[in-house]
């Protein structure tokens, strides 16, 4: 699967656009729409064509990731919520999640229960994860 125009959407409304690397919440240098790699430095600057070069290479990532990681069948909105989790959090967090366990086991509505626990970025909540969560679960519960 591949994600749709609303899972890029909601990940670029909650990623933002910054075109001047800077310091996350947790001190890791990004730029784009989220984008973190050992390139991303203090004084790097980038297009706005070169963050949508980095959004399309780092979405095929997490679209392989999360296709490997799950088992159960799940809809197009459920995949673009999981991929907006993963974009954001590491599909280490996802591979080790109470999330991903359930909804393997077909639990859809307890895999959509675990979204807004993870709302915290260096052991505080964030306001701006908290609605990002509920968004993804919503995305998540909504019929394709």
């Amino acid at each position: 699967m591949q994600t749709s125009a609303n899972g890029i959407n909601l990940i670029k409304q909650f990623e933002g656009l910054r075109l001047a690397a800077y310091q996350d919440s947790v001190g890791v240098w990004t730029v784009g729409y989220g984008h973190t790699s050992p390139d991303v430095k203090p004084g790097l600057r980038i297009s706005n064509e070169q963050a949508e070069q980095l959004l399309r290479q780092d979405l095929a990532r997490f679209e392989k990731g999360v296709g490997r990681l799950v088992k159960a069948p799940i809809s197009q909105n459920q995949f673009d919520a999981l991929v907006s989790f993963s974009y954001n959090l590491g599909l280490g967090s996802l591979q080790s999640s109470t999330l991903l366990r359930l909804l393997n086991q077909g639990d859809y509505q307890g895999a959509a229960g675990q979204f807004p626990r993870w709302d915290r970025a260096g052991g505080q909540v964030l306001a701006g994860l908290t609605h990002r969560r509920l968004a993804e679960r919503d995305l998540f519960l909504r019929a394709a």
